[in-house]
């Protein structure tokens, strides 16, 4: 008899650890989730040295022998490839299993394996590697470990051809032993795709044999040790590059053929016409004839220097370009190659003589048309080279060149439906929900990044069909990825942290059949895979376990809300100051805070404490729990006794960009009054300034309102470099109001003469009003 556990979800594996007998001793459940899954009554199988494997032809073969090579890490023992068809583990070719499929059944006798290539025949071999003990992962042998697998039926295959991540390996240079692990991690996904940026700004990662100065050159930069990537000053006069590195083209067929072993396809990116500055600090003599200042490989924003794009006018260009792409196309076996395309500033071919004649010459009118004539080229060569082209959704701004494939990634990638309109084929790589980049969890505890937060549970909750399509779209879709820009990373632990556990969530999503999402059981599968991490010894971050709060003013006091992503934990806390154990007050639902209180609160599961202490301060003063009007649809930031971090995303600031900021606190009866301040956020490299001026008024009915206090702000008091927070406090004589109004006037444009975003329209934050 079968006892049915999941249609289209995950499958509990239990894995009996002892050789006297198989019993359940641990309950295993694996990501991504198979299509149909059932554990059976039965022994189940234990894999020992006498264990051997029957395959014929090559790929079964090499499949069988990756399998073998497990073991021979883990166990010390080679498992035997044979054709003999009396082998406990049999690999079957079957015809009727589509494509990256697979069926396998365990029982006491073994384990049969059906597939029709040699994908589907990998994707077992990860199914059982996930249900084995996570010391498979072992590089050092271990002669106690028993390696049962429990009786089960599966029949199993992806929802999309394309499941991918993206490395940026352009900011930071990824080692390639680093990379070579992480392939590996992939692997155990059942990921197919691997996107390698290899060209930046900040970087050329790629050696070109007829160009030695593209990595002589332009895979180095200044060393700016741990400065945020937003806060980095360009390379000076005289200055030496030490940081970076490249891939030599035997690197390169090394992890190909690394990657290939593990059915992951490498998709080399060469970006054009922009983020080329590496390239250009090389060989300056590509760029527009207007550059007038010099061209360095750049080690963080860069300022105006990004707008130094390869010139579309000089033939040289072209020619350079096509040496490279007949280079990446000889080295790469992959269909593909990805040309970029994205952010490209025309500042330069606005006004370049070779660009201008250019666009006379096509009857180009339109600077964006001359973009979409680079490309053209690009594909073309591409084309001409055995190969397909991939964008990035910037290339829809024109004509997109046939036959070219578009990754949706602004917003939530819909951009990408323009080129689905005219028939393209396109992945979704969404930055709102996609981004490895973004925090993963409360920002209190995370490394700092960009932006705002993609967690896990998002990630994983992610259908990228929607029901607004048009038809037709839904074919067009190849998959999607998942993209790790590197700006903030440092080190390989770093790009990992970032990675992981999220990756597993992109993979289960890309996996898994429309409408099967499990949470709790992902969470299960989750842990299951981290326990092969934790083996390996790579670092993975444990933010899902980490506690976000909310705090609401309401009717004078704080209404506290306390999440965690995880919905397996217990949430405990206390407010005397102390730590937080397994025996604190629980949190069940949101409460009200009417003090000033110190809050510690962390998750647990089973008498464990899984994530940071989270210490929530929550100071009350005569505005604390008041009532703010305003059209800031986050203006209750202002007034829920919780002051902000550095980080302008961390979800206490409230934000004015471009525009000015009127609003009034209700202090609900005559309150008296010695001083008004308000907490302001300056951050340098992400733009955030002080107001131009800063006006505070109060009124006793909410109609004829009289100045409290007023301040204007310099340039350089507005613009002024750093990242911190300062009160601004007003101080007037003692006065008593019911309503406080406060004006502040937008700065406007950064100026041009600021190394960080000139030109760029400035924001200011606020994080508390503070009335005594």
């Amino acid at each position: 008899m079968k006892k049915n556990l999941f249609s289209g979800a995950l499958i509990a594996m239990a894995i009996c650890l002892v050789a006297t007998g198989c019993r359940q001793a641990e309950e295993r459940v694996i990501i991504p989730s198979p299509i149909e899954s059932a554990v059976t009554e039965g022994k189940g199988y234990c894999i020992t040295s006498r264990t051997s494997i029957y395959a014929t032809g090559n790929d079964q073969k090499t499949v069988a022998e990756y399998l073998s090579s497990l073991f021979e890490s883990a166990a010390g023992f080679k498992i035997k490839v044979t054709e003999d068809k009396n082998a406990a583990i049999r690999f079957i070719a079957d015809s009727t299993v589509e494509k990256e499929s697979y069926r396998m059944k365990v029982d006491d006798k073994g384990i049969i394996i059906s597939a029709s290539d040699r994908n589907g025949f990998f994707y077992a071999v990860q199914t059982l590697r996930m249900v084995l003990p996570p010391q498979i992962e072992a590089s050092e042998a271990s002669s106690s470990q028993e390696w049962y697998v429990q009786a089960m039926d599966i029949n199993d295959g992806p929802r999309f051809g394309y499941r991918g991540l993206m490395i940026d390996v352009a900011r930071y240079f990824l080692p390639k032993d680093d990379l070579i692990k992480t392939i590996d991690c992939m692997a155990m996904l059942k990921l197919n795709k691997l996107h390698l940026h290899l060209t930046d700004d900040t970087g050329w990662r790629l050696e070109i044999k007829k160009y030695p100065r593209l990595t002589e050159i332009g895979a180095w930069r200044p060393d700016r040790g741990d400065t945020p990537f937003y806060g980095r000053r360009n390379r000076q006069e005289g200055e030496n590059c030490t940081v970076g590195g490249f891939y030599t083209q035997e690197d390169l067929k090394e992890i190909i053929r690394y990657a290939s072993e593990r059915q992951i396809e490498i998709i080399p990116e060469i970006d054009v016409p922009a983020h080329s500055c590496a390239a250009l600090a090389s060989y300056p003599e590509l760029a527009c004839r207007n550059v007038k200042k010099e061209i360095n490989v750049l080690p963080g924003l860069g300022g105006r220097d990004t707008e130094i794009i390869y010139c579309a006018g000089n033939e040289k260009t072209f020619d350079f370009l096509s040496d490279v792409i007949k280079e990446v196309a000889e080295l790469f076996p992959s269909e593909y190659i990805h040309m970029g395309g994205d952010e490209a500033n025309k500042f330069y071919w606005q006004t370049c003589p070779l660009c201008k004649k250019r666009m006379k010459q096509e009857g180009i009118t339109h600077v964006e048309d001359l973009q979409g004539y680079f490309m053209q080229r690009m594909s073309d060569y591409v084309k001409a080279n055995g190969k397909k082209m991939m964008g990035w959704d910037e290339l829809t701004n024109s004509r997109v060149p046939d036959g070219t494939v578009i990754f949706g990634w602004q917003g939530y990638g819909n951009a990408a439906l323009k080129a689905a309109a005219e028939g393209h084929k396109f992945i979704l790589t969404p930055a709102r929900l996609l981004y490895l980049i973004r925090y993963q969890g409360p920002q209190w505890f995370e490394p700092v990044t960009y932006f705002g937060n993609n967690l896990m549970k998002d990630i994983y909750a992610y259908e990228p069909v929607q029901d607004n399509w048009e038809k037709g779209y839904e074919d067009l879709l190849m998959g999607v990825q998942a993209s790790m820009w590197t700006e903030f990373c440092n080190s390989a632990e770093d790009v990992t942290y970032m990675i992981f556990p999220r990756l597993a969530a992109l993979a289960d999503m890309a996996w898994r059949k429309k409408g099967t999402s499990d949470w709790e059981n992902f969470q299960k599968g989750l842990d299951n895979f981290l326990t092969h991490l934790d083996v390996k010894g790579v670092r993975y971050a444990k933010s899902m376990y980490n506690i976000q709060h909310k705090c609401t003013p309401a009717d004078g006091f704080v209404n506290v809300n306390l999440q965690c992503e995880r919905t397996d934990v217990e949430k405990r806390y206390t407010t005397d100051g102390s730590e937080p154990n397994a025996k604190s007050n629980l949190v069940s639902s949101d409460f009200p805070v009417k003090e000033s209180t110190v809050i510690n609160v962390a998750s647990f599961k089973n008498g464990k404490q899984m994530g940071e202490t989270l210490s929530l301060k929550i100071d009350f003063n005569k505005a604390t729990g008041k009532t703010v009007e305003s059209g800031n649809k986050d203006i209750f930031l202002l007034t829920n006794g919780v002051r902000g971090s550095k980080r302008q995303s961390d979800f206490e600031w409230c934000t004015w960009a471009n525009s000015d900021a009127v609003f009034t606190i209700d202090l609900k009866g005559t309150e008296e009054i010695k001083s008004i301040g308000i907490g302001c956020l300056t951050n340098y490299g992400m733009g955030v300034h002080k107001p131009k001026s800063i006006k505070v008024e109060i009124s006793d009915d909410n109609k004829s309102f009289k100045l409290y206090g007023e301040r204007e702000f310099s340039e350089q008091e507005i613009f002024h470099e750093g990242n911190f927070v300062e009160d601004i406090v007003f101080e007037g004589e003692k006065t008593s109001a019911t309503y406080v109004r406060i004006t502040a006037k937008h700065a406007g444009l950064i100026p041009e003469n600021h190394f960080m975003r000139p030109g760029q329209i400035s924001k200011f934050c606020f994080d508390e009003i503070m009335i005594k």
